[in-house]
C-alpha cells in the first residue's frame, strides 16, 4: 500500500516551505514568510511528539479492529494488488520502486527506493521521505546549498564560452531538457598513509678537458618513506552519479557542515546512499596511495633523472562519516546526443564536456599557424632592412 510523506508547511498561511539557497532560510511562495531551519525543526518536533502520543492511544483499538478487517477480506475472496505492489504487473524493473501519497494534493507518486526527498509532479509541493534517514540510516552532516537555479543556467552559459571550438549551432540550438538540484551521498573519510618510495635518481656534470666536453652521469638509490594524515576524503555512494563528476566538482568546504536534518531538503531532490562505506573505501584507498606517492617524490630534489623503482603504501581508516553535498545536475540535448552538466551547489565549481566543431577547430588553427608565419616573415623583412641600413 502507498505510505504517506510529509512535507514542511508554512506556520503562517500552511502552505508548502522550501530551503533558500540565497537567504539560507525556509521561505513560503505564497505569504512570503521566512523561518530559520531550527525554528522548523522545534515547530515538527512537538508536532511528532503529539502525533506519537495519539498513535500510542489509538495502539490499544488496533487488534479488535485489525480481527474485523482481515474476517472481512477473508470473506470477499478477492485478490486485489495494493497501491504498492507493482510486481503483479508492471514487470521486474519495478522492484525497487515505491510509492507514496502526496500530503498536498492526495496524488500518488512513484519514485525510487533510494529516493528521500523529491517534489509531486501534480500539483509542485516539496516532499520529504520519512524512515529514509533514520537510525543508521541518517547522515552525521549536510552542507546546504548556497547556489539557486538560476545561478546553475548562468554557469552552464559561462561554460559555453570556454570552449572557442564549440559549434555556433550548439549555444543557439541546445536547450536544456533537465536541471536540479540534488543532496549527493557522500561518505567521508580519515585516513592515515604510511609510504615507502625507492628511485633511481642521476646527477649529470659537464667540464672542459683539454679539447673535449666530458659528461659525468652519477647514480643513486634514493629512498623516501613518511606518513600522511589525511581528514574528510569524500567518495560519493549513489550508484547514479558518475563517479568522474563528483570528483571533479571538489573541493567542498568543510567548515560550512551542518548537523542534518530534513528541514535543509524541501525544494531539492535526496537520495539515500545505495553504495555503501565499505565499497566506497577502494577508491579512497587509491586516491590515498597515489598522494603519498605524490608526496615521496616531491621531496626527491636535485637530480636531472629520477624514475620510480617501487612503491608500497599502507592505509589505515579513522572515523568515516555521512554527509549529504549539494550537486545541480543540467541535462541538455543537441543533434540527438545527451549532455551532462553539473555545479558544485556550495562554491560554484562547473564541470561538463561540451561539443567540438572540426570545421571551427581547423580554421582556427589555420588562422593562429597564418598569423605566425605573417610574424616571421615581416620579422625577416625587418632584419634584413636594418641590416642595409646599418
Amino acid at each position: 500500500m502507498a505510505s504517506k510523506i510529509t512535507n514542511y508547511q508554512c506556520p503562517a498561511c500552511t502552505g508548502p516551505l522550501h530551503y533558500s539557497a540565497g537567504s539560507g532560510r525556509l521561505e513560503c511562495e505564497y505569504c512570503g514568510s521566512a523561518f530559520d531551519v531550527a525554528e522548523i525543526e522545534a515547530l515538527y518536533a512537538k508536532k511528532e511528539a503529539a502525533a506519537a502520543e495519539a498513535l500510542e492511544k489509538e495502539s490499544a483499538k488496533a487488534p479488535a479492529e485489525q480481527a474485523v478487517t482481515e474476517a472481512d477480506q477473508a470473506d470477499s475472496g478477492d485478490d486485489v494488488p495494493e497501491a504498492g505492489d507493482f510486481s503483479t504487473d508492471w514487470g521486474e524493473d519495478t522492484s525497487k520502486m515505491r510509492s507514496y501519497l502526496c500530503p498536498s494534493c492526495g496524488a500518488e507518486l512513484i519514485c525510487e527506493e533510494t529516493t528521500a526527498a523529491t517534489a509531486c509532479p501534480y500539483c509542485g509541493n516539496p516532499t520529504v521521505v520519512p524512515g529514509k534517514f533514520a537510525g543508521v540510516l541518517r547522515p552525521d552532516y549536510v552542507i546546504p546549498f548556497k547556489f539557486d537555479k538560476a545561478a546553475a543556467e548562468k554557469a552552464l552559459k559561462a561554460h559555453y564560452g570556454r570552449n572557442p571550438f564549440l559549434p555556433r549551432a550548439f549555444t543557439a540550438d541546445n536547450h536544456i531538457a533537465e536541471i536540479k538540484g540534488v543532496y549527493v551521498p557522500f561518505w567521508l573519510f580519515d585516513v592515515t598513509a604510511t609510504g615507502d618510495a625507492f628511485y633511481h635518481a642521476t646527477r649529470i656534470a659537464t667540464h672542459i678537458s683539454g679539447d673535449y666536453e666530458v659528461t659525468t652521469t652519477s647514480h643513486y638509490d634514493v629512498s623516501r618513506g613518511g606518513t600522511a594524515s589525511f581528514t574528510r576524503v569524500p567518495a560519493d555512494g549513489s550508484q547514479k552519479m558518475p563517479d568522474d563528476y563528483m570528483d571533479s566538482l571538489e573541493p567542498f568546504d568543510y567548515s560550512e557542515l551542518k548537523p542534518f536534518s530534513t528541514a535543509y531538503l524541501p525544494g531539492y531532490l535526496a537520495d539515500q546512499y545505495d553504495v555503501d562505506a565499505k565499497s566506497c573505501a577502494q577508491r579512497v584507498d587509491r586516491r590515498c596511495k597515489q598522494s603519498v606517492s605524490d608526496l615521496l617524490r616531491q621531496d626527491v630534489m636535485g637530480y636531472a633523472t629520477v624514475v620510480q623503482r617501487s612503491m608500497r603504501a599502507k592505509i589505515q581508516h579513522g572515523d568515516v562519516r555521512y554527509a549529504l553535498l549539494p550537486v545541480w545536475l543540467l541535462n541538455t540535448r543537441w543533434n540527438g546526443k545527451n549532455y551532462l552538466y553539473a555545479m558544485n551547489g556550495q562554491t560554484g565549481k562547473f564541470v561538463g564536456e561540451l561539443p567540438v566543431s572540426r570545421k571551427r577547430f581547423w580554421a582556427l588553427t589555420g588562422l593562429f599557424t597564418a598569423v605566425l608565419t605573417a610574424l616571421f616573415y615581416f620579422s625577416g623583412i625587418a632584419r634584413a632592412l636594418v641590416s642595409l641600413f646599418v
